[in-house]
């Protein structure tokens, strides 16, 4: 990516922060927004979860995936999480060497 457009991105993300606390946002568009977010959050989690380029990534990345969400529920320590998540996934793909 050329520098000039690595600027430009960064000064709009600038732009932003600094804008947003002298915005007043109505109190529905403000809830709708924290949703979109949340709804895109976990739409690019499921996608990346479940394929590889185009194809189906196999069973054992939706698995880490899963026990990584349940232990964020449960508020575990983040290096718990990862470590589980990757103990999760190695321990499937050497049961099931395509998955």
């Amino acid at each position: 990516m050329p520098v000039y457009a690595i600027a430009l991105l960064a000064a709009g993300t600038l732009g932003f922060r600094l804008a947003g606390p002298m915005i007043n946002l109505p109190e529905r568009l403000s809830t709708l927004l924290t949703v979109a977010a949340a709804v895109l959050l976990v739409a690019l989690t499921v996608t990346a979860a479940f394929t590889e380029g185009h194809d189906f990534a196999g069973w054992a990345r939706p698995a880490g995936v899963l026990v990584a969400g349940g232990l964020a529920l449960r508020r575990a320590p983040f290096p718990v999480i990862v470590i589980a998540a990757a103990v999760t996934t190695a321990a499937i793909r050497a049961v099931m060497p395509g998955a």
